[in-house]
């Protein structure tokens, strides 16, 4: 197989890996810490409505998701890549924070949150993600 169809193929796995890896865990985390009372988490909108319910602890598993998803998706991504692993990896992690910042238009949540979140889960988890293939 050609570096460059490889390449593209471990983007393409690396990203729809991550997302479900991301999605997974958003789907156990309801059963772990039950969201607020009246809370409808269902849709978009009922989310919206009721995120002013949340709490701290509520902010820990879309956290998590968001990290672990990035650097699930970079780490396999670099794997399966020919060449560029870092770069790849890194790459992953960039379009993730493309994700997390439209999501911050979609869902506003608290200010904390959202500076922690873009700061901290998807770029370190790329870039951590490339560092430790390097390494192998």
């Amino acid at each position: 197989m050609k570096p460059i169809t490889r390449n593209i193929l471990a983007i393409a796995a690396g990203l729809v890996f991550g997302s479900a890896v991301n999605m997974g865990i958003i789907m156990i985390s309801g059963s772990i810490i039950p969201p607020p009372g009246g809370a409808d988490v269902t849709t978009m909108e009922g989310l919206k409505a009721s995120l002013h319910l949340f709490q701290p602890r509520h902010f820990i598993f879309p956290f998590f998701a968001h990290a672990l998803g990035t650097f699930a998706g970079a780490f396999l991504a670099a794997i399966i890549a020919a060449s560029h692993k870092k770069r790849i990896a890194f790459g992953i992690g960039l379009f993730f924070l493309a994700g997390g910042i439209a999501n911050f238009f979609m869902l506003p949540s608290p200010t904390w949150f959202t500076v922690l979140d873009l700061v901290g889960a998807y770029m370190p988890m790329g870039y951590l993600a490339g560092k430790l293939i390097r390494k192998q």
